[in-house]
């Protein structure tokens, strides 16, 4: 074809044409410098980037009940994060231990795990994980929470000793990790991963409506 001078440009051919640049799909991040979530997005297929939150955990109403301050705290974190990552999707979690109305978070130090582990000993406790979804460009953002009861044996000043000494306290929730080498736990009721760190149900059907699917399935 040839072009008359001065006229109009010829059309492209099919092969000429200008394809629009692909929709990039937002990422997922992760709020939370916890392995135990970190580890349980991993097995369930996800593709994350890390950023943790680094919230003042202790900043919140005093007047909260323990459902109410895990779901808040997450949902701190989840929107602090966003504000880094506003084209992305953000989850944010927090767990708490409570006893009664009383909130056991992570301990300060270890007499703090010893004298959190002398309460829970021999009692039935509750494991609360708020979860916290934000997705900014879709003015997407939800919240919830899960509930687990936890039974635990009762526990020798030794027994306290000898696993506080051990580190495994540092970082969780009422001083224990239900996946340590002797977590002291007889029996659970409801969601195991909620007392792990992430309720993996209800944060994968939170991640959904987001837009987010593990990877093995997107891709399959």
């Amino acid at each position: 074809m040839h072009r008359v001078p001065g006229g109009p440009p010829p059309p492209r051919s099919r092969d000429q044409q200008v394809s629009a640049a692909p929709v990039q799909s937002p990422r997922l991040i992760l709020a939370s410098a916890s392995p135990r979530r970190q580890q349980l997005l991993r097995e369930a297929g996800y593709d994350f980037v890390v950023d943790p939150a680094d919230i003042d955990e202790d900043d919140h109403p005093r007047d909260m009940l323990p459902s109410e301050l895990a779901e808040y705290l997450a949902s701190k974190k989840a929107q602090a994060v966003a504000k880094r990552h506003p084209a992305d999707v953000v989850l944010g979690a927090d767990t708490v231990v409570a006893f009664g109305d009383r909130v056991l978070g992570k301990p300060r130090d270890a007499d703090d795990a010893r004298q959190m582990l002398r309460l829970l000993a021999a009692t039935t406790h509750v494991v609360i994980t708020g979860v916290a979804v934000v997705h900014e460009p879709a003015s997407f953002f939800t919240t919830s929470r899960v509930m687990s009861a936890v039974r635990m044996r009762d526990l020798s000043p030794a027994e306290i000793d000898r696993y506080v000494a051990g580190g495994q306290w540092e970082g969780k929730a009422g001083g224990y990790g239900i996946q340590d080498d002797d977590p002291f736990v007889t029996r659970i009721s409801g969601c195991h991963t909620n007392i792990v760190g992430l309720p993996l149900p209800e944060a994968k059907r939170m991640l959904e409506r987001a837009g987010i699917l593990p990877a093995t399935t997107a891709r399959g």
